[in-house]
């Protein structure tokens, strides 16, 4: 499948202006490169009116999928009054603050941000205006946003030689690679031999509770919750892609495991500008403007933390995903869909897993679930970007080697024409 006519000037245009001509990180081969147009629903549409069954949904935001009538409803009505305030509060982020501590299981109280990077940082740096140590604990494979402090071991090429952490971008201070260990997933003897050592030192622990695409051992975070508590380290979740996916209150309802702060993003922020942290209260008031000019003040501060428009986007997603068996419903579709792709795989021969874990899912070229980064390097992944390509090429929107996603709206049609997509891109793919 060749770029159409129709998208020809825009790449041109991108290439001109765009390095990379991209918007991020990712990019994809010419041959199945499209530029989005449009979205309803489970469903995406470039300019020469090409149709993608959506599987990115905006890296997870798009729980709701594209163009949800009542999350619409809510921004239209919230731009209405005005898209943006500084420096004084807004009712709807007032009303969202609310909600988001009644909801989220860890929550006395939160404060806002406007990309899960941001709060990533801000839990990072609440965690140590709180302890008064500097050394963050993390696992190999984990990504926890786009900052200096988080790209330590999310890509690297090696297994890691525990605790030293792997620079993964240039232009990256050493002083803050060495600030991070670094520990295994799933090894919960591992993260103890490293708190042994360094205990003295870490202000927190910060662990994706599904990782990737690899699920917690849920006896791996009941692990870290006590080794917190023993040694005075803040438990940090990060949920920007769990929060409020996995299940309404997140990956820490679904495994019943709390945090001390969770960094939430994507499905907070109603696929807008917004994000937060939430936890405990003695934690977050670190960040009081009042207590600006003392020695553990946590500065927070951005030009679009408690957006108006991406607040009230939040609370109708919020209102929907709350109504009684959508997670249920959206966790079971998944299951299914997987269960389904994975005959269409044994069937062709394809040596893989059509792997999930609630409504996140992939496949990946192994015999098991992974339970760390090493299982997923050893995994054919060549192979697994293989199979990605030819379904892009049938019309499924899926970035090559990366986790992906089903939404509340995606249906029995969507996984239908999935599934052939899948039989003919097998069936090519061998």
């Amino acid at each position: 499948m060749g770029t159409p006519t129709s998208d020809s000037d825009l790449f041109d245009r991108a290439e001109r202006y765009l390095p990379g001509a991209g918007l991020g990180g990712y990019s994809l081969p010419e041959d199945v490169r499209f530029v989005f147009s449009r979205g309803a629903g489970p469903r995406v549409w470039d300019p020469g009116d090409r149709e993608y069954i959506d599987y990115v949904c905006g890296a997870g935001a798009l729980i709701l999928g594209h163009a949800h009538p009542a999350v619409v409803a809510a921004a239209q009505a919230a731009t209405a009054n005005g898209m943006h305030v500084f420096g004084v509060l807004n009712e709807t982020a007032i009303a969202l603050a609310e909600r988001l501590v009644a909801d989220i299981p860890c929550a006395e109280k939160v404060i806002f941000a406007t990309t899960g990077s941001e709060a990533t940082a801000y839990a990072m740096r609440l965690a140590r205006a709180f302890t008064g140590r500097d050394r963050i604990m993390k696992f190999e494979g984990a990504y926890h946003g786009n900052h200096d402090y988080a790209l330590v071991s999310t890509f690297p090429t090696a297994i890691g030689n525990y605790p030293q952490g792997q620079a993964d971008t240039g232009g990256q201070p050493s002083a803050t690679r060495d600030t991070m260990l670094v520990a295994p997933y799933n090894d919960a003897a591992t993260a103890a031999r490293l708190v042994k050592e360094h205990g003295h030192e870490i202000a927190a622990i910060i662990v994706e509770p599904v990782q990737r695409i690899i699920p917690a051992e849920r006896e791996f975070l009941a692990a870290l919750r006590r080794l917190c508590d023993e040694n005075g380290i803040v438990l940090i979740f990060d949920e920007v892609v769990t929060g409020f996916r996995l299940a309404y209150g997140g990956a820490q309802a679904w495994f019943d495991v709390l945090p001390d702060l969770a960094a939430f993003g994507k499905v907070v922020g109603g696929s807008g500008p917004l994000s937060c942290v939430a936890g405990r209260a003695d934690v977050l008031d670190l960040a009081d403007p009042a207590k600006k000019g003392d020695a553990d003040y946590a500065y927070v501060n951005g030009t679009l933390h408690g957006n108006p428009v991406a607040s009230a986007a939040t609370l109708a997603t919020l209102d929907t995903l709350s109504e009684p068996g959508t997670h249920e419903r959206l966790n079971a579709f998944a299951d299914t869909f997987c269960a389904e792709a994975q005959k269409v795989l044994d069937s062709n021969g394809i040596p893989a897993i059509a792997q999930n874990t609630g409504s996140l899912w992939q496949i990946l070229f192994m015999d098991r679930t992974p339970r760390n980064h090493a299982d997923v390097m050893a995994s054919d992944m060549a192979a697994m970007r293989r199979l990605d390509l030819e379904l892009l090429k049938r019309g499924q929107y899926v970035l090559p080697g990366v986790r992906r996603f089903v939404s509340c709206v995606h249906t029995d049609t969507e996984m239908e024409e999935t599934l052939r997509a899948l039989d003919g891109a097998c069936k090519a793919f061998g």
